[in-house]
């Protein structure tokens, strides 16, 4: 039975790389790239922020997360840039604005207990998001967002390590950050992320929905450095229609420290994660650096 598992495992890392090789859970979003203040939507303005993302598989799993004999490895390095535009418009209260993502991605992996060794680097899909809604209270902020990953990135059904996912996701964003104090020095922010994807032309598979939640709890010390405790829990919630029927899942807890210089319209945050309880796909560690810009 286990045999039979792991030869289900490589056959599926091998054919169909939808339950991520890469980073994401089994769509297009990566979790843990947001973390400190992640659904407070900035004010009127242009912004660009910069994700820059190492992610190190330290094992494989299966779908009732049993690790994969032999060595198992790989890297993703990938820098997600990302164009925010928050207009003077309001609907419904808040602010309304406009995204989008273009990410870089160099992927490489060295799966050699279940026969797997692959390599791949470009432009990834693309991300554009025609609506972004931010409110502001006297203690809280809340965001929905919606957009569509297009199929921009190169796609080959047998590379597991291919940048692009070779079908489309719909992505819906809903989220809130509460602040504890009227000082905002104490600060606890979740947003989740629920993606619906089109089936693959090259495979004929669709792959399940999945939906995630980032989270932070989060002090503000009186130099102005922000610190926090941070996670993220990510599950694919059906079965691929077509294809597997395993569904990953991710989970991991880390810290993150953020310093904000308001003169110079410019902040810099730094965070850490360590995955635990996987399902369905690789498990390690991921380092996130991001860099916002205020134009």
């Amino acid at each position: 039975m286990r045999y039979t598992k792991i030869l289900t495992l490589a056959g599926l890392l091998a054919a169909a790389p939808l339950s991520s090789p890469a980073l994401a859970a089994n769509g297009h979003y990566v979790p843990g790239v947001e973390g400190i203040g992640g659904p407070a939507v900035p004010p009127p303005g242009v912004y660009y922020r910069g994700y820059l993302v190492r992610y190190d598989i330290d094992n494989l799993r299966d779908g009732q997360a049993n690790k994969a004999p032999g060595k198992n490895t790989g890297e993703v390095t990938a820098l997600a840039n990302r164009f925010i535009w928050i207009t003077d418009k309001t609907f419904l209260g808040a602010n309304y604005g406009v995204e989008t993502i273009i990410p870089l991605q160099n992927t490489s992996l060295d799966f050699r207990g279940v026969g797997v060794k692959d390599s791949d680097s470009g432009l990834g899909d693309i991300f554009v998001g025609p609506v972004v809604l931010g409110w502001h209270g006297q203690q809280w902020d809340a965001v929905f967002a919606a957009g569509h990953w297009f199929e921009t990135a190169s796609y080959e059904p047998t590379e597991p390590a291919s940048i692009g996912k070779g079908h489309g996701t719909t992505m819906l964003t809903l989220g809130g950050n509460w602040h504890f104090d009227a000082d905002k020095n104490w600060s606890f922010s979740a947003l989740s992320r629920y993606e619906i994807k089109t089936e693959q032309d090259d495979t004929g598979v669709t792959p399940g929905d999945s939906y995630l939640i980032e989270w932070a709890l989060s002090h503000r010390l009186d130099t102005g450095l922000d610190i926090g405790l941070v996670g993220y829990e990510a599950w694919q919630l059906e079965g691929d229609k077509g294809g597997s029927t395993d569904k990953a899942e991710k989970h991991a807890l880390g810290a993150e420290a953020g310093y904000f210089w308001p003169n110079h319209g410019l902040g810099l945050n730094a965070a850490f994660y360590q995955e635990y309880n996987n399902e369905a796909g690789p498990e390690g560690a991921l380092l996130r650096l991001h860099l916002t810009k205020v134009f």
